[in-house]
């Protein structure tokens, strides 16, 4: 489509209902609620008032004095920006007075400010020169004889935009915006009069402030003060096309802008609905890794991982994969070959390498990322409500009064979200963390938790059943709502009011004081309406799926489901991990979360893909590997995931897949995982994806391509073609087509298609006859499964314990720059303020140690070791140490356990016992390069 800019009402909508009044504007009736600006009313009426200082995405400000306009029967000329709507008003937007003012206020405007700025030609970034023509000034009666802000310095720090001061005109519009939109507080007016001038923090430049790049202040501005970098290389883009991130997930909804076929920019949809007009810096900026040279556009094979790769065209490689499959499954049985999904990908291009391992591989081996990571979300929210999903839109959050964050960090992994935490927290919400690390959401500015429970990695169960204890103790149960909506309240409240469960022993066990955990436990019961919000921190411990439960059963004990501001909510790491998920990745599951053992299911299945399918369940990825060491599984197809960086116990994976007859894998990248494979097929980026995802919320968005696959195939074509080479036909025209299969088999999405989503935007499902236009709000008047369960929590203390051998606990975690493994966020500017994986220590921890800050340290655990360098923190408690994951050098998961989840198999990724000595040990330094790149494999530029 053409380029598409929204058009701006100035001021947001009331915050309240109100009863509607009628306006008259230059003789216009229009009718809005009563308290709307007459900026805003104004626009409705198709009559934009000049502004400079106002935007619908901002509070009115009233600084700019553009926006005057006179009252019928009111003294002066009030800013409309500012002056609320009622019956019966008469104004007027444009008499001499007026036009007479706003020229007066924009020649001192431009008094100060650039007139032949080199910018604003070609790039349209300059709203003050269209507004100058627009109110008429010809001529300028002010010179630049004067004190003048025009020789001031460019800031071209921030590898994504620059800010010039010549060409600001201290609005405060990207003051407000860091400070309502992102929560950041970045940004400030210093000085007075002729002095004030837009600051980074401390006077300090972009790079070295507290600004998280989230570009809220660059859409903000009304100048080409702050300007992309891209637009001012590449000039003003000329088309849109709307799309969905493919990061966390958030998935936010975002208008890619394009000049001719280059991508210009990044803007998010202000009607988007999981983020409303904002982003952070990976969204808005870090697309480049979709050029990157690194990036593999052709297949390549190789018969041995030692030998050079060859690049072959697509037939070729298709049929050497089908071949080699069929002939392994010849010699070993059916079960013998197997397939992995990525969370990264489309619901599309998941669902169908999901049916090529059921339907042409004909088995059930086919697992997913969110094995690692969310899982036991499934498992825990299936058991108690029904649904193996979040129970709420992000939206719902400004209706919370009590907020409980346990084990994540929304500003760092779900940064957009986290902006309407902080908001509503701003308002006057209060805040219970639950995290052994000081995150910042524990305190930053105008952002306070009331209680943080930093309780021992390990010990989630002991502190979820301490607040359940309190809450059936002191008798803060929703009685009504538990016996009106729910089972098994008696079993577990007897066992939950044992002495075992009460803070007093909790205490001991996870170091928080038991009237801290008293008191939020109060805090959380008493609330209106208290919703929880959780991360890896809960799901990746030997005990995650216990945990879920155990959230559950906070929820339905203080009724705190079923409505706008509670809930129980998984914040997904990745951007399609719902929805990979819901497209049956799972080995035991169909589309749905519908067993393989159902006949009914697997019959409707069976008639729709003519094909007998499998009633066993497959191999889950630990099973897989566990497998391919002991020879009874020897064909993996991976779509997507660097499972040989990503997965614990990075020397067992590695072993697993070297005793693969054949490992082929889909990617953008010879990742990590592909330097151990036979097969490289080319994957596709986002910006070449032409599907769906789903985010945390369930909501569906639509991902539209601003270009054609660079490899000549979309990725769900390679699945058609492999299992038609396979002897099963597999085909599709599009992937609409492929939705509508999805639809037509699976209840929760009976009512979605492309068409559905190009027409509302994006739906929640389920989507269906009961809920026909999405379901932001689930279980409202009664469970998915009826009612919900209370399930019995019985704390099981992890057996990754400490010793004098391994005397600290390891724990990890994301940054706001990089992603995940880091194959995309690696290959962008986003480096420079993430280089390398550091280990966060706490100062006593490394004094007894001979550690300083910046020192290379080894850390050791009982199955491997690897090298970070160290900073000392306060964020972490005494005996706990912290890393991220992002780089393959680091290693990471090199020391990380095989020790999972009871349920569900997800990694305990959260805890480690290990040893951090001062000095790089010979053996780690060993471990870490093969950890890198594996003996006899190729190197690339730029790891991962």
């Amino acid at each position: 489509m053409t380029l598409q800019v929204d058009h701006d009402l100035g001021t947001p909508a009331p915050a309240h209902e109100a009863p509607a009044v009628t306006v008259h504007i230059d003789g216009v009736p229009v009718t809005v609620a009563e308290g709307t600006s007459v900026m805003r009313a104004a626009a409705l009426a198709g009559i934009d008032i000049p502004r400079l200082c106002a935007t619908d995405s901002l509070a009115a400000f009233g600084s700019c004095r553009l926006c005057l306009v006179e009252v019928e029967g009111g003294r002066g000329t009030p800013a409309s920006c500012t002056t609320p709507c009622v019956d019966e008003m008469k104004v007027s937007t444009r008499t001499e007075k007026i036009d007479k003012l706003r020229q007066g206020v924009m020649e001192l405007y431009l008094s100060d400010h650039p007139t032949d700025c080199q910018t604003c030609a070609p790039t349209g970034g300059c709203h003050l020169q269209d507004l100058a023509a627009e109110v008429g000034l010809r001529e300028m009666r002010y010179g630049y004889d004067g004190h003048h802000h025009l020789g001031s310095l460019v800031d071209s720090s921030n590898p994504y935009f620059t800010f010039d001061p010549s060409a600001c005109i201290a609005c405060s519009r990207c003051v407000r915006a860091c400070g309502e939109i992102q929560g950041t507080f970045a940004l400030t007016i210093e000085g007075r009069g002729f002095e004030s001038k837009v600051s980074a923090s401390a006077g300090e430049s972009f790079l070295e402030s507290e600004c998280v790049s989230c570009g809220a202040c660059v859409a903000a501005c009304p100048t080409s003060a702050l300007q992309e970098k891209l637009v001012t290389d590449l000039g003003m883009p000329t088309r849109t096309v709307k799309t969905t991130c493919a990061y966390c997930g958030v998935g936010c909804s975002f208008n890619a802008e394009l000049k001719g076929e280059e991508l210009v920019r990044m803007v998010p949809d202000k009607f988007g609905g999981a983020n409303e007009g904002h982003a952070c810096v990976k969204g808005r900026f870090a697309f480049g890794y979709t050029h990157h040279p690194d990036r593999i556009t052709t297949p390549m094979i190789r018969e041995k991982i030692t030998d050079e790769w060859q690049v072959v065209d697509w037939e070729t490689a298709i049929s050497y994969v089908a071949r080699r499959m069929q002939e392994i499954q010849a010699s070993y049985g059916p079960a013998a070959i197997g397939g992995i999904t990525s969370s990264r990908t489309t619901n599309e291009e998941v669902y169908a390498v999901q049916k090529m391992v059921r339907a042409a591989f004909g088995n059930n081996n086919v697992d997913t990322c969110a094995r690692v990571c969310h899982s036991p979300t499934g498992y825990g929210l299936k058991q108690t409500f029904g649904e193996s999903a979040g129970t709420q839109d992000f939206k719902s959050v400004a209706e919370a009064d009590v907020i409980v964050v346990i084990g994540a960090n929304p500003t760092d992994g779900h940064p957009v979200f986290a902006s309407r935490l902080k908001r509503r927290l701003r308002e006057g919400a209060r805040l219970i963390v639950v995290d052994p690390r000081r995150i910042d959401l524990v305190r930053s500015p105008h952002v306070e938790a009331t209680h943080h429970l930093a309780l021992a990695p390990g010990t989630n169960v002991a502190i979820v059943n301490a607040l359940a204890h309190v809450i059936v103790t002191e008798r803060l149960v929703d009685r009504e709502f538990v016996d009106a909506r729910c089972e098994e309240f008696d079993t577990w409240a007897e066992f939950i009011a044992r002495p075992e469960n009460s803070p007093e022993v909790a205490a001991e066990v996870t170091g928080v004081p038991a009237e801290d955990i008293r008191a939020a436990a109060r805090l959380y019961a008493e609330a209106p309406n208290g919703a929880i919000y959780y991360g890896l921190g809960v799901t990746e411990h030997s005990q995650g799926s216990t945990m879920v439960m155990g959230m559950a059963n906070l929820a339905m004990a203080t009724g705190n489901i079923g409505r706008e501001g509670v809930g129980v909510n998984p914040l997904r790491g990745q951007n399609n991990v719902q929805g990979s998920c819901d497209m049956g990745s799972f080995p035991h599951e169909l589309p749905g979360y519908r067993h393989v053992s159902d006949d009914v299911v697997r019959g409707t299945f069976e008639e729709l893909w003519s094909k007998k399918l499998s009633s066993i369940p497959g191999l889950r990825i630990p099973n897989m590997f566990d497998s391919a060491l002991d020879g009874s599984f020897r064909g993996l197809y991976v779509q997507g995931e660097d499972i040989a960086q990503s997965d614990p116990n990075t020397s067992h994976v590695y072993a697993s897949l070297k005793a693969l007859d054949l490992l082929v894998v889909q990617d953008l990248f010879v990742n990590e995982t592909a330097q151990l494979a036979h097969v490289f097929l080319p994957g596709t980026s986002f910006l070449e994806k032409d599907g769906t995802f789903t985010n945390a919320e369930r909501r569906i968005n639509r991902v539209r391509p601003i270009m054609d696959p660079v490899s000549g195939k979309h990725e769900w074509q390679i699945a058609c073609d492999i299992a038609t080479a396979m002897g099963y036909p597999m085909a599709y025209d599009d992937a609409s087509q492929i939705m509508d299969e999805i639809a037509a088999l699976t209840p929760t999405f009976t009512g979605v298609s492309f068409a559905r989503l190009d027409a509302a935007g994006s739906v929640q499902w389920p989507c269906n006859d009961d809920f026909p236009d999405g379901s932001p709000v689930m279980h409202v008047k009664e469970f998915t499964r009826g009612k919900g369960r209370f399930q019995v929590t019985a704390f099981v203390p992890t057996l990754e314990r400490t010793s004098r051998r391994f005397p600290l606990i390891l724990t990890t975690g994301r940054i706001l720059s990089q992603y995940n493994v880091g194959a995309q966020t690696r290959r962008t500017p986003n480096v420079v303020w993430h280089a390398e994986d550091i280990l966060e220590i706490h100062e006593s921890d490394a004094e007894v140690r001979g550690i300083r800050d910046g020192d290379e340290v080894t850390i050791t655990s009982r199955t491997g070791e690897t090298i970070l360098r160290a900073v000392i923190s306060d964020r972490m408690p005494a005996g706990v140490v912290y890393t991220t994951f992002h780089y393959p050098l680091s290693g990471a998961n090199v020391v990380t356990t095989e020790n999972s989840d009871w349920a569900t198999n997800c990694p305990e990724y959260k805890v480690t016992a290990v040893q951090v000595t001062v000095g790089t040990h010979p053996e780690a330094a060993l471990t870490q390069l093969a950890g890198s790149v594996p003996a006899g494999a190729p190197q690339r530029s730029s790891g991962g």
